[in-house]
């Protein structure tokens, strides 16, 4: 079995062809790859450089971007923060949460704080908010997509995410030995609607099949992996499912490499009701959430789950 590969191409030359490939990957998988993305490979290439810079830094200059009480939401989160949802151990990752640069005075202001920028690197603010901004792009048009595999308006997720909280993490994971136990990032389901993912490559992404096997997510070269988050699984009853997953140690012989990925977690806004959609309601399918909730009270209760927050 392999996720299906679907070319951004066909958003123009054939939508609804697209948006049903696209739609039964997330459907059958929860998961998908998209490939001829169209994200210019130099912007990509400095991002990258960019983001190793930042993670080289000496230990007491990052950790002067680490924000007391902000959840990890803005800023750097060092190493042994984040636990996946009931895991013991913590990760073996840092990361870099950039947030929607949002007007003085916006409303939502007081739940997306201010980003804080690298003083050591001035290229980082430019390269990394040009990479915000074209896989904000991006995530729009694959919502338009599953708007139309789930029969929807083609514009019906424009409004719920104008505005929404949605965060570029950059992430490192440092070599590790050759006898190492556990897992770079334990077994975890992502919060948002939906995460869209460069760097996977680098082997070690597994998503949990049907089965209760682990798959291994090996997209080509260049391409995008797309995934499924819970806010948008509890809005479909589960109709595209938000999937299990992990980065597992890589084999011995690539153990002494780093990780460098970069996932976009595209949310809605933060006073977005989550109600289930009556279309993914039936008879045979009854609601599993008859409560309603908004984005960014689910988004606070989920932090205090993986000790964010």
């Amino acid at each position: 079995m392999s996720i299906q590969t679907v070319p951004l191409q066909g958003y123009d030359g054939d939508f609804d062809g697209f948006a049903h490939r696209l739609g039964a990957a997330f459907e059958r998988y929860g998961f998908a790859v998209i490939s001829d993305h169209g994200l210019a490979q130099p912007m990509l290439e400095e991002s990258l450089h960019q983001t190793r810079a930042l993670f080289a830094l000496p230990e007491a200059r990052k950790l002067a971007y680490a924000v007391p009480g902000g959840a990890g939401q803005r800023g750097y989160t060092p190493f042994g923060r984040e636990a996946a949802k009931g895991a013991a151990a913590s990760d073996l990752k840092e990361f870099w949460h950039i947030g929607r640069d949002l007007p003085p005075g916006h409303p939502f202001g007081a739940v997306m704080p201010d980003n804080l920028w690298p003083l050591e690197l001035p290229g980082f603010r430019p390269a990394l908010s040009a990479l915000y901004a074209e896989l904000d792009r991006l995530g729009a048009r694959v919502l338009r997509a599953i708007a139309r595999y789930l029969n929807l308006p083609e514009h019906a997720f424009e409004d719920p995410i104008r505005d929404g909280n949605s965060i570029l993490r950059l992430l490192h994971y440092p070599p590790v030995p050759a006898d190492a136990p556990g897992v770079r990032a334990g077994a975890h389901e992502d919060i948002n609607a939906v995460t869209l993912l460069l760097g996977a490559e680098e082997a070690g992404l597994e998503l949990l099949d049907r089965d209760g096997r682990w798959l291994a997510v090996q997209p080509p070269p260049g391409s995008v992996v797309c995934n499924i988050g819970d806010m948008l699984q509890r809005l479909t009853n589960h109709v595209l499912p938000s999937t299990t997953h992990r980065v597992a140690n890589p084999p011995p012989e690539r153990r002494g490499l780093a990780r460098y990925s970069t996932p976009f977690f595209l949310h809605f806004r933060p006073d977005f009701v989550i109600r289930t959609l009556p279309g993914c309601v039936s008879a045979a399918r009854p609601d599993r959430y008859p409560e309603s909730i908004t984005a960014d009270a689910y988004l606070q209760e989920r932090l205090r789950e993986i000790k964010l927050a």
